[in-house]
């Protein structure tokens, strides 16, 4: 008889170039392996391998039929109670298909009620979230200087809006950086091993 996983973890890889060889996948590849070894649950999505359209209005976001790559989306966050979620930044904040992957998954009906008073719309409470992100900058400038004002509300516009708590944050820097690279990977697997 299998041993039931400790933790349930859902890994989106959300660089949008799925060329094998950036550091965010190998990252991902790192947490799920990390997560692995400690007995987790892993389901992974690569938003670079995913094919959806771009919302444009509101009433498709209430309304349009969700693509396949989306409900394949929706079902590991479903599945899971801790969410890792990598992406590299890119002019300061999300890349553009992440952006547009989270308007489509986190649609009312999956991740909020859409007749709820404000306080009571969430429907992914009882998860966790780790947003992993990496820069080419200093990561106290990024944090201090320029205030990580996307991931800020990544974090409480988008991720608390509909459920996670807590959301905590990895941000790595100067990832060109000698050693940078190495130090990213481990840091990676011991997060995916320690799902929090």
């Amino acid at each position: 008889m299998t041993e039931a996983p400790k933790r349930r973890i859902a890994i989106i890889d959300a660089h949008p170039d799925p060329d094998p060889h950036h550091l965010i996948h190998a990252m991902a590849d790192a947490c799920a392996h990390g997560a692995r070894k400690a007995g987790h649950g892993v389901r992974r999505v690569n938003v670079a391998d995913m094919d959806f359209p771009i919302l444009h209005s509101a009433a498709a976001w209430r309304r349009a039929q969700v693509p396949a790559d989306i409900q394949h989306g929706q079902e590991a966050i479903s599945w899971a109670d801790h969410l890792i979620l990598l992406y590299p930044l890119w002019l300061g904040d999300v890349p553009a298909l992440l952006k547009g992957f989270l308007e489509q998954v986190l649609r009312p009906g999956f991740a909020l009620r859409e007749d709820a008073p404000l306080g009571q719309a969430a429907l992914l409470g009882g998860r966790s979230a780790r947003v992993i992100v990496t820069m080419g900058m200093p990561a106290p400038i990024y944090r201090f200087y320029f205030g990580a004002h996307s991931l800020k509300s990544l974090e409480r516009n988008v991720l608390g809006f509909v459920g996670f708590d807590p959301v905590r944050r990895t941000l790595i820097g100067s990832v060109e950086g000698k050693g940078q690279a190495e130090k990213a990977l481990k840091l990676a697997g011991k997060l995916g091993a320690t799902a929090n």
